[in-house]
């Protein structure tokens, strides 16, 4: 199918999105043409401005132990109920030849329920997805842990699920989230203050449209800062830490939803979480040359320490060792895992059908029907 793409499409249709496509190539070529022709300029700005450091001028610690987690859910909408999928898994990255470290399992929870039909299923159970992430990164053994999301995901996942669970009490993942909500404000906040010297919590999200840099810099607006300082980093280089770039509207977390006996603590922990995330530090360091810049955020603690942030910056180049990965070794990883899980809940779908069928005692095509699947919902970060 993949070497056929256009073979169910009529084809006036094919050459009228191959003939816009070409447009806009054209005007894409433009663009980069510019940035070309713009590069050693804005370099040197960022130069002056004392925005690019090496990364030789931070030392050389010790090589940390690294791992990531990724999450991902999946709903199949059937003509009965919904079969509703969310897993988390934690990856070690390639170990220092040191490291004699074990970490005992479980590396991974999941989370596999059939639910009634509701379209909000997907905002709490996406909720429950990423605090099972948090929870497995607080757990980890390792000295440098990497999230695949941008620090300011979770209060907005959170908000959301605090929302909508309270006033959805037929949904088990309503219940789940409710019951371990106190327990994702702790990870959380854990992962934002990051205290301990021993633990660095790192986010390295994928897609940003932040301009942290740009707009300091003054870059023209079609750009984002990922975009651009990938081809204004040199490798071994990075910018200096900046305050992360604060939305229109200010953060908040409503936890007026939680259980009544958790609501003052999960209150004490959303303050918490409120204060640390406008303490977020971010920069963008280039490994290797064949990687786009890594947009990496951290706790202040981690970047108004030198011996700290080099310990994040030697993590992530022993573990872009190879050109085969665009991102660190153990979020490659962690990112195929979870996917399958999409892949896989059809697969979970026949199994339980024909666990009823065996046990049903009545026309076992009622069965089929109940069960066929109808649409299929999935989704990460």
């Amino acid at each position: 199918m993949s070497e056929t793409p256009f073979n169910d499409l009529p084809a006036a249709l094919v050459e009228e999105v191959l003939n816009q496509t070409t447009t806009v190539g054209d005007l894409l070529f433009e663009t980069f043409r510019q940035v070309k022709d713009e590069r050693e300029t804005r370099r040197q700005a960022l130069s002056d401005s004392k925005m690019i450091l090496s990364e030789s001028t931070l030392g050389y610690p010790p090589l940390p132990t690294t791992c990531a987690t990724d999450g991902s859910y999946a709903i199949e909408r059937l003509l009965t109920t919904d079969l509703v999928a969310a897993a988390a898994v934690a990856v070690e990255g390639l170990t220092p030849p040191s490291e004699a470290r074990h970490w005992e399992q479980p590396r991974h929870t999941t989370y596999v329920e059939a639910e009634v039909h509701d379209m909000d299923t997907a905002t709490v159970l996406r909720a429950v997805m990423l605090g099972n992430e948090l929870l497995l990164a607080t757990r980890a053994p390792h000295d440098l842990v990497m999230l695949d999301f941008t620090l300011t995901l979770p209060i907005i996942y959170f908000n959301q699920a605090f929302t909508k669970a309270p006033d959805l009490p037929s949904l088990k993942c309503s219940k789940e989230f409710l019951d371990n909500c106190v327990e994702y404000l702790k990870a959380y906040a854990a992962i934002l203050q990051a205290k301990r010297s021993d633990k660095h919590y790192i986010a390295l999200p994928k897609y940003s449209t932040r301009r942290e840099i740009g707009d300091a810099q003054g870059w023209p607006g079609a750009h984002d800062d990922r975009g651009l300082l990938t081809l204004l980093l040199r490798p071994g280089e990075l910018t200096k830490p900046l305050t992360i770039e604060t939305p229109k509207t200010a953060w908040h977390i409503n936890v007026k939803g939680a259980p009544k006996h958790a609501r003052q603590e999960a209150q004490d922990l959303a303050g918490t979480i409120l204060e640390s995330l406008s303490e977020i530090r971010i920069f963008y360091y280039k490994p290797q040359e064949w990687l786009p810049a890594l947009r990496v955020e951290v706790a202040n603690d981690i970047a108004a320490n030198n011996h700290r942030l080099a310990t994040v910056v030697q993590g992530l180049k022993h573990q872009c060792a190879t050109p085969g990965m665009l991102e660190p070794y153990p979020l490659y990883l962690a990112d195929r895992t979870v996917k399958a899980l999409a892949r896989s809940l059809p697969a979970f779908r026949q199994i339980a059908t024909q666990r009823i069928a065996e046990k049903y005692e009545g026309d076992i095509g009622e069965v089929f029907f109940a069960m066929h699947g109808y649409r299929s919902e999935s989704g990460g970060k």
